[in-house]
């Protein structure tokens, strides 16, 4: 398995508000090899917010399968308003960190 995080800084007192988006239904749910997301917003920042949004694969493949598809594409498109101009982004900058799942431990049952 592995782990695909986007480390993303956005403007200060957005990443509660825009975390939503990568949860809510999309055709990521039915990508073949996708396990699961969550995004974590670090604490403690002063100048900006931050969210890094950790998604689960079964193998680099199906990741890039993802990042190949129609629905990535889509589902980062900006929404556009209704004066049909581009709604200004949030976001401040992004990095892409991959990793291999060497090792995991879970709970047991007491």
């Amino acid at each position: 398995m592995i782990v695909v995080t986007n480390r993303i800084k956005v403007k200060k007192g957005m990443a509660a508000a825009l975390a939503p988006r990568f949860t809510r239904p999309s055709g990521l749910d039915t990508m073949e090899g996708f396990v699961r997301v969550e995004v974590l917003l670090t604490q403690g920042l002063d100048e900006h917010d931050e969210m890094n949004v950790n998604m689960y694969w079964e193998d680099m493949k199906h990741f890039e399968a993802w990042r190949n598809s129609d629905d990535f594409k889509a589902s980062h498109k900006r929404p556009e308003q209704k004066d049909g101009k581009q709604e200004e982004s949030p976001m401040l900058g992004s990095e892409i960190i991959t990793y291999e799942v060497a090792s995991v431990k879970e709970r047991t049952s007491s």
